[in-house]
C-alpha cells in the first residue's frame, strides 16, 4: 500500500526555487540524471572492493529507453539502488546530497583513500530538475541491502508517495513523465533519438560506464540492390558515450591525427592546429587540460562578439562551453578544455562560483602555455614566425594593457623584422648582435623595410651599419614605452629625441653651429612659431636636406593611433623640425635669408610640409602647398 508523505515546508520551497529558478538550461536534466546513475554504479563498485563480500559486477551499465506512445523517458542503472530511508532522506528532502553524506563517511573510515572515488551528482538535488520537463516522475529502486524495492513518486508540488514493489536486481530507474509541447517550449523533442544522443555527447560523453539506448537505422535490406533499392528500419542497442576522454588516456597511446580529428570534431576548425599540449597537474590542485593553437586567426577574432573562453568538465561531465575565467584575454585565440575535480559549482553546476581554484588553473595555464611557446620559439623558429603573423599581436597587448606586469613573461616572446636580418628576431638576439659602440635597441615605425630605409632620420644609423627594428602594429611604440629597456639596453626611436650616435668632437661641432647660425635658425622657428617647437640642426642627417622629429614623449606615430581611437584624442606630439647644415638646401636658404629675409617664411612652409609628407601625415591644406610651389617654380624658371 502507497503511503503519501508531504514535503517539509522548506524543502517544498527549495523544490519551487529548483523547478523554476536555479536551472536555466532544461537540457541539463538528462546530465544530472546520468550523473546520478553514474554515482550509483561508482558506490556499488567502490563497495564491492572493500571486503563486503559483495558480488562483483562486470555489466555496469547505464540505460536509456524511449517509449513515444506514452511520453515516457526512462534512465536506468544497476548500481547501489535505495532503501525506504535513503529515499526520504535523497528525495523527500530537497537538497539532501547522498553523494556527499556517502563521500564524508567512506573520508571517515579510509581517509585520503576517498579521493579515488570520483562521484560526480548530487542526488536530491540534480533529480528535480528534471521536473522542468516533467508532470511526473517515477523511481523504482531497490538498494543492494535490502530485499524489497520501492517506487518514489512526485508531481513535484507539495507531497509524494512510497510503496513497496518488487524488484530483482539492485539499481534505479527514473521514469519522467513528460510535460505536453506548449508555445513556449518543444518537450517532444526529448522523445527524438537525435535529441538524446546529442545530449548524451555534449554533457555526458565521458561518463566511465556505457550509455545504451535502442536506436533505429535505416539499412538496405537483404535482397536489395542497386537496380532495386529496398530499405528496412533495423533495431539496435548503441552505446551513446564513448567513456574515455581523449585527456585521459596515456598521452603515448594517442597519435597526432587522434589530436588533430578531436580537435576538427569539438571545436569546428577544417585546419589542422598549429600545436596542441597536455597538461596534467595533480597535488593540492588537480586538473587536466587539453589545449589548442589554431594555424590561422579564427574569422571573427577581433570582432566584439568573439567569446574567448575553455570548455569546463567536472570529472568527465561538461559543465560550460566557454569558461572565459580559465584563460587571460591576450591568450583567447586558444582553444581547448580543462577537466577538474577541485571546482566550486553552484547547485545546478550551470555557473561557477567565484573560486580561488579557477584563479589558480588560470596562472597555471598561462605559464604552460607561455613555456610552450617559447619552446617553440628555440627548437621551430620557422613555425613559431607563422605563430607571431597570426597571433602576435595579442602577446603585445598582453604586455601593454596590463601595464607592463607580464613584459618580463612575455618579453621574449616577441620578435620583430628588422632593416639587417632577413628573418624576424627577438630582444634578445638583436642586443648579442649590437656592435660594441651601439648604446641603444633602435626601432622605427613603417610599412615595410624599405619604407624605413627610405627615412631622412635613417642615414646616420644606416651610416653605423646600426639594425633597426621595424615596428607595424599600432600598439608597438606603447609597447616599447612600457618596456623601456632589454637588458639594459634602452629602447630608442630613430625619429624621437636626440640619437646621440655622433662621436664627440662632431656633437660638439653641432652644438656650436647650433649658436652660430642662430639668427637664421631662430628665423626659421618664428615662420614656423604655430607649427614647430624648435628648429635645429641635426645629428642624424647625412644625405637629407630636413625630417621632421618628436621630442620625448608623445611621438608622431602614438598621435596618429590615438586620432584614430573613436573616443577621439587632442594628444598631439610636440614636433621638431632638423636641417642638414651640410646640405646645399641649408646653404641656398641660409643665404636667403641674408639677401631677402622677407621671402623666408613661405620657403620655412613649404619645408615643413614637404618634412610632414615625409613622416605620413596628411597636409592640412594640400591646394595651398601646390600653389606656392607653382610660385616658387615660376620664381625659378624666370
Amino acid at each position: 500500500m502507497a503511503e503519501t508523505i508531504k514535503f517539509k515546508t522548506e524543502s517544498k520551497k527549495i523544490l519551487e526555487l529548483m523547478i523554476n529558478s536555479i536551472y536555466t538550461n532544461k537540457d541539463v536534466f538528462l546530465r544530472e540524471l546520468i550523473s546520478n546513475a553514474s554515482d550509483a554504479i561508482d558506490k556499488y563498485h567502490y563497495l564491492s572492493l572493500t571486503g563486503k563480500d559483495l558480488p562483483r559486477k562486470n555489466d555496469y551499465e547505464i540505460d536509456i529507453e524511449i517509449d513515444k506512445k506514452n511520453r515516457l523517458l526512462k534512465i536506468s542503472d544497476n548500481g547501489i539502488g535505495m532503501t525506504h530511508e535513503e529515499l526520504i532522506e535523497s528525495l523527500g528532502t530537497i537538497a539532501k546530497s547522498g553523494s556527499k553524506d556517502f563521500m564524508e563517511k567512506i573520508a571517515k573510515l579510509k581517509g585520503e583513500e576517498a579521493k579515488d572515488i570520483d562521484i560526480i551528482g548530487q542526488f536530491g538535488v540534480g533529480f528535480y530538475s528534471a521536473f522542468m520537463v516533467a508532470s511526473e516522475i517515477e523511481v523504482n529502486t531497490r538498494s543492494l541491502f535490502d530485499t524489497k524495492g520501492y517506487k518514489f513518486t512526485s508531481k513535484g508540488e507539495d507531497s509524494y508517495t512510497i510503496e513497496e514493489i518488487e524488484k530483482e536486481e539492485s539499481g534505479t530507474e527514473v521514469i519522467i513523465h513528460l510535460r505536453k509541447k506548449t508555445d513556449e517550449f518543444d518537450f517532444d523533442k526529448y522523445l527524438e533519438e537525435w535529441q538524446i544522443k546529442d545530449l548524451v555527447k555534449q554533457y555526458s560523453d565521458y561518463i566511465r560506464y556505457p550509455i545504451k539506448m535502442e536506436t533505429t537505422k535505416r539499412e538496405k535490406t537483404p535482397d536489395s540492390t542497386d537496380e532495386d533499392p529496398k530499405y528496412e528500419d533495423v533495431k539496435s542497442v548503441e552505446t551513446l558515450n564513448s567513456m574515455m576522454p581523449i585527456w585521459k588516456k596515456n598521452k603515448n597511446d594517442v597519435t597526432e591525427e587522434e589530436y588533430n580529428e578531436f580537435y576538427h570534431n569539438k571545436f569546428y576548425d577544417y585546419k589542422d592546429p598549429a600545436m596542441h599540449m597536455l597538461v596534467n597537474i595533480e597535488g593540492k590542485l588537480e586538473y587536466t587540460a587539453l589545449l589548442y593553437i589554431p594555424s590561422a586567426a579564427p574569422y571573427d577574432l577581433y570582432s566584439e562578439k568573439y567569446e574567448k573562453g575553455l570548455q569546463l568538465y567536472s570529472k568527465g561531465v561538461f559543465i560550460m562551453d566557454k569558461c572565459k575565467e580559465l584563460i587571460p584575454d591576450y591568450l583567447k585565440f586558444v582553444k581547448g578544455l580543462v577537466d577538474s575535480s577541485d571546482l566550486d559549482l553552484n547547485i545546478s553546476r550551470e555557473m561557477l562560483q567565484k573560486s580561488k581554484v579557477l584563479h589558480e588553473i588560470e596562472e597555471n595555464l598561462e605559464k604552460k602555455i607561455v613555456a610552450k611557446l617559447e619552446s617553440l620559439k628555440k627548437d621551430d623558429f620557422d613555425k613559431y614566425v607563422e605563430f607571431f603573423k597570426n597571433f602576435g599581436l595579442h602577446l603585445k597587448f598582453g604586455i601593454y594593457e596590463s601595464y607592463g606586469l607580464k613584459k618580463d613573461l612575455l618579453k621574449d616572446l616577441i620578435i620583430y623584422s628588422s632593416i639587417n636580418e632577413e628573418k624576424m628576431i627577438g630582444f634578445k638576439e638583436y642586443v648579442e648582435k649590437m656592435p660594441k659602440d651601439q648604446e641603444y635597441i633602435y626601432y622605427a615605425s613603417g610599412k615595410s623595410k624599405d619604407a624605413i630605409l627610405a627615412m631622412p632620420q635613417m642615414d646616420l644609423v644606416k651610416k653605423h651599419g646600426y639594425d633597426v627594428l621595424i615596428l607595424n602594429d599600432n600598439v608597438d611604440e606603447f609597447l616599447m614605452n612600457i618596456l623601456m629597456d632589454y637588458d639594459g639596453k634602452k629602447f630608442k626611436s630613430i625619429n624621437q629625441g636626440d640619437l646621440d650616435i655622433l662621436d664627440k668632437d662632431e656633437a660638439k661641432k653641432i652644438e656650436e653651429l647650433n649658436e652660430t647660425k642662430k639668427p637664421f635658425l631662430e628665423a626659421m622657428k618664428n615662420a614656423l612659431a604655430s607649427k614647430v617647437s624648435d628648429v635645429r640642426l641635426s645629428k642624424r642627417l647625412t644625405d637629407s636636406a630636413c625630417c621632421l622629429v618628436s621630442s620625448d614623449g608623445i611621438s608622431f606615430e602614438m598621435e596618429k593611433v590615438l586620432a584614430e581611437n573613436p573616443a577621439g584624442s587632442d594628444a598631439k606630439a610636440e614636433k621638431i623640425l632638423e636641417l642638414n647644415p651640410n646640405h646645399d638646401l641649408f646653404k641656398a636658404l641660409e643665404k636667403l635669408y641674408y639677401d631677402s629675409p622677407l621671402e623666408i617664411n613661405e620657403y620655412a612652409d613649404l619645408l615643413y610640409d614637404q618634412a610632414l609628407l615625409m613622416e605620413g601625415f596628411n597636409l592640412d591644406n594640400p591646394v595651398e602647398f601646390s600653389n606656392k610651389m607653382t610660385s616658387l617654380m615660376i620664381k625659378a624658371l624666370k
